[in-house]
């Protein structure tokens, strides 16, 4: 009976243990670019963007020199990653180019003319100081037009600046801006 009567007291000694005002949340938010671009995707549906696991955890990994990938408990995405990045990166294809690229599921009632699916295989803040961004795009035709299918890999570089959570999220904001570029352009 003694016991139970701990576990509250244990609890709350727990709880004071942890201050939520150590754990950090950083967005990945691109700033919105101007329109530079034709318009070469028209309607288009992007799927959820595929990353790594140490990508799409929730805490922020980075890479210390001796080539293992670490992260802290108290620095976090403020959303989901995955979500965070699909969503961003069809804002970016967006302003960039004037399509209009909506992440799944569709929301209007025309369907879409195109299919966007990005695999990111690579995503990691390297002990070099830079970001490391590679993988995967397909733009399908949707529906039953076997023309216009394009892949492309990409394979591409951000300077960080340091290993801090700010810059590693400011990092990842403007990798969601290049990608957008490249996927505009179908390159």
């Amino acid at each position: 009976m003694k016991a139970l009567n701990l576990i509250p007291l244990c609890l709350l000694g727990l709880a004071a243990c942890s201050d939520p005002e150590k754990i950090a949340r950083y967005p990945i938010d691109p700033p919105t670019a101007e329109k530079a671009l034709p318009n070469r995707l028209g309607r288009a549906e992007l799927r959820e963007v595929s990353l790594p696991d140490y990508a799409g955890g929730q805490e922020i990994a980075f890479q210390t020199a001796d080539g293992a990938l670490r992260s802290n408990p108290d620095n976090l995405w403020a959303d989901d990653p995955a979500r965070s990045v699909t969503l961003a990166l069809a804002r970016q294809i967006s302003s960039l180019s004037g399509a209009t690229v909506i992440s799944e599921p569709w929301p209007l009632a025309d369907p879409p003319s195109r299919k966007i699916e990005v695999r990111i295989e690579q995503m990691l803040p390297g002990a070099d100081g830079l970001l490391h961004v590679a993988g995967v795009y397909f733009v399908s035709a949707n529906g039953y037009e076997r023309s216009g299918d394009t892949v492309r890999r990409f394979d591409f570089t951000v300077p960080i600046g340091s290993q801090e959570p700010q810059a590693i999220a400011k990092a990842n904001s403007a990798a969601v801006t290049v990608l957008a570029r490249q996927i505009a352009q179908l390159r």
